[in-house]
């Protein structure tokens, strides 16, 4: 008879699997949106993503809390995995950084406030969302 199935390895790969799905939806979105803006000079595609994952993690977040709908392991696939894989703050940090080289202080300024801004709106308006439906 062979050992049971260790509950952390299979939530290592809840949060790897989703981990490696965020990744590549934010792959395609942020390519799509860069594609159809008229200026490379900002990342339109980084903001996109942050928005959409913000409002995206109060919304499943705001669903679990409040209606129990999410396993443990959904949570961690979805939560931690997927939107950990889909966000991606570090782009947003390394791009600010990249503005602030070029010398474009204003548009790095309009990074952070957009970023900041919208992703706690995004977040604020997904977790009343889930709260009404």
């Amino acid at each position: 008879m062979s050992a049971p199935f260790p509950r952390w390895l299979g939530d290592a790969v809840a949060v790897g699997l989703g981990g490696m799905c965020g990744a590549i939806l934010r792959y395609w979105l942020s390519g799509a949106v860069y594609a159809l803006t008229p200026s490379p000079r900002f990342p339109w595609g980084t903001l996109v993503v942050n928005v959409l994952g913000c409002f995206a993690i109060g919304a499943i977040a705001g669903l679990a809390d409040t209606r129990g709908v999410l396993s443990p392991a959904a949570r961690l696939f979805l939560l931690i995995g997927l939107l950990g894989g889909f966000t991606t703050f570090s782009t947003f940090g390394y791009e600010t950084l990249a503005l602030l080289r070029e010398q474009a202080v204003a548009r790095a300024l309009l990074n952070v406030t957009l970023q900041v801004t919208l992703g706690l709106c995004a977040a604020w308006s997904g977790l009343v969302l889930s709260r009404t439906l």
